[in-house]
């Protein structure tokens, strides 16, 4: 039987290192849902394999065009389990034209209960990238750990998808 580990391989070395760098860097996400991860593709081929793999083992809830290029959102059949957490979402972007992202995992999301600018405001030591907060649904900020990073926003993403849908 596939399983998401069999698909896109394992995610908890991607994590771990998240998440150290998130106490090294003194973010309490205790209180956060962990909303999802967000895995990459190089190729709009290896975008449409991977979609089809995925519904093996997961649910499509939605694929919408942003940013001139579809994004796959799928519901995991088995959660990620990861410490004390479950992750349910996935996230499968189409590549943006003329951009290059190695494939693999490359973000996860945080839903805080703190407004955002109340959450820069609790975390002053952190250099947010801010660009994502004039987004018009589910703003959000974002800290980059080279090549991956971590979102903070206010709606989790199954929320979302409903809201527009």
């Amino acid at each position: 039987m596939k399983s998401l580990e069999s698909i896109l391989g394992s995610p908890t070395a991607f994590l771990n290192d998240l998440f150290e760098n998130l106490n090294k860097d003194k973010i309490n996400i205790s209180e956060c849902e962990l909303d999802h991860l967000c895995y990459r593709v190089e190729t709009v081929e290896r975008y449409q394999q991977l979609k089809k793999e995925i519904t093996s083992i997961a649910t499509l809830l939605t694929e919408s065009p942003i940013n001139k290029r579809p994004i796959a959102t799928f519901e995991l059949d088995e959660p990620i389990k990861y410490q004390s957490r479950q992750i349910h979402l996935l996230e499968l972007p189409s590549p943006k034209e003329n951009s290059f992202y190695k494939e693999g995992f490359e973000h996860i999301e945080f839903v805080v209960k703190q407004s955002l600018p109340d959450w820069i405001n609790l975390h002053q030591n952190i250099n947010f990238d801010t660009k994502g907060m004039t987004k018009k649904i589910n703003p959000e900020i974002r800290i980059s750990y080279g090549a991956y990073s971590v979102k903070f926003h206010n709606f989790n993403l199954a929320y979302v998808i409903k809201y527009l849908d």
